[in-house]
């Protein structure tokens, strides 16, 4: 007899741990909500720039509840779920990147934006892999951090699940989720326990920075997509975990 893949996922408290748990459910999958991340505003507004770089959803729709405007500014999404955020509070969205990340931010913009004023605007834990990379192709970058990411209180249940070996797969979508997981299962004294149960099961990741994070934590990395979005991260994850259990 087998039974549906438990599947950890550690999105925000919001509408993207209600789709996340969507989506695992129409995978087959017996979706394991633990957000890891909970979003403190700064009440901060991007500076006047050539080009502003939004990097989330959660970004756009802060400094628009702000009237923040980006008058005659370039705008960069880093990806379509940040685009459509933008799209719908009225600007129009004129670069998105073939890769959604940092690294493809960088290569976008690489060609354009030597002595212009390059404004990021992001959360207090963005890559230096955007900054540093726009910085070297010659912009002028100003880093504004809209908002700061936190562990929510009472998170970490998948922790004591995967120290118990009673995880599938676990699915991390940015190195921080990742941190914020294993400080969880410290403090419940199991955090050697919880990284050999993620290493008995599927771990998928989004980026090569995750991935680098997960496995400098001790954590092996199953599936890293081709494609930086949650979809394609949950269905590799349903699938590499799939065959790996029976009861």
């Amino acid at each position: 007899m087998t039974r549906d893949v438990r599947a950890a996922v550690f999105r925000p408290d919001d509408e993207r741990i209600d789709e996340a748990v969507e989506l695992l459910e129409s995978l087959g999958a017996d979706p394991v909500p633990d957000p890891m991340l909970a979003v403190e505003p700064t009440d901060a507004t991007p500076d006047a720039a050539d080009y502003v770089v939004m990097t989330s959803k959660t970004g756009v729709e802060l400094v628009a509840a702000d009237g923040w405007d980006p008058g005659a500014a370039t705008l960069v999404a880093i990806g379509e779920r940040t685009a459509r955020a933008m799209r719908e509070v009225g600007w129009d969205v004129d670069i998105i990147p073939e890769e959604y990340s940092s690294t493809g931010l960088v290569e976008a913009l690489a060609d354009d934006v030597g002595g212009a004023r390059v404004e990021v605007a992001r959360s207090d834990h963005g890559s230096d892999v955007l900054t540093d990379g726009l910085a070297d192709a010659g912009a002028k970058v100003n880093e504004t951090v809209l908002y700061r990411l936190v562990r929510p209180e009472g998170s970490g249940d998948s922790a004591e699940l995967a120290a118990g070996g009673d995880l599938d797969a676990a699915l991390f979508t940015s190195s921080l989720t990742v941190d914020h997981f294993l400080d969880a299962a410290a403090e419940q004294g199991v955090r050697d326990e919880a990284i050999a149960g993620l290493n008995d099961a599927a771990v998928g990741t989004i980026g090569e920075p995750t991935r680098e994070t997960t496995e400098e934590r001790g954590i092996a990395v199953d599936v890293v997509p081709e494609t930086a979005t949650f979809e394609a991260l949950a269905t590799a994850v349903v699938e590499a975990a799939a065959p790996t259990y029976h009861e």
